[in-house]
């Protein structure tokens, strides 16, 4: 399995500790999810803790999917992680990682290990719909977060 890579990063004009807790606050995953994909939420976490789950049913057409994600690292304010337990992905780890600057803002940092299922057939024929994917919807995810913080 050849795991890709995906990262995507934004300076946050907000403290670290600001912008970590919005990503604690109850409906975040909800905000974060574009309004464009098909993606029912039907487990929120209570908290980003190792062993809470949040569990979504995602649609590719008329097919849907489970996709159970487990968080597995918490460390405040700095980053948590969670990885996929059942999905359409053959392997999923997504750490959220922010970083205080000298300037008092923040970059917020997606950084994403992932494999697309079958292979090499299922890389070439499916890897640059995935990175598209990815980008358009993290594009978005830092907005969301970027907009809500710096009113």
């Amino acid at each position: 399995m050849k795991k890709q890579r995906f990262t995507k990063q934004t300076e946050i004009k907000a403290p670290v500790e600001v912008v970590f807790a919005w990503h604690e606050q109850p409906g975040a995953v909800d905000k974060l999810t574009p309004p464009w994909e098909r993606v029912e939420v039907l487990e929120r976490p209570e908290s980003l803790k190792p062993g809470t789950r949040v569990v979504f049913k995602v649609f590719t057409g008329p097919i849907s999917k489970l996709w159970v994600a487990e968080h597995t690292e918490f460390d405040p304010p700095r980053e948590f992680a969670d990885t996929q337990i059942t999905g359409p992905f053959a392997y999923w780890h997504h750490r959220h990682r922010f970083e205080p600057t000298p300037i008092g803002t923040t970059l917020m940092i997606d950084d994403i290990e992932y494999a697309v299922p079958g292979g090499w057939i299922g890389e070439l024929f499916g890897g640059g719909f995935v990175r598209a994917k990815l980008k358009k919807m993290f594009d978005y995810r830092h907005q969301v977060v970027k907009n809500s913080l710096e009113k």
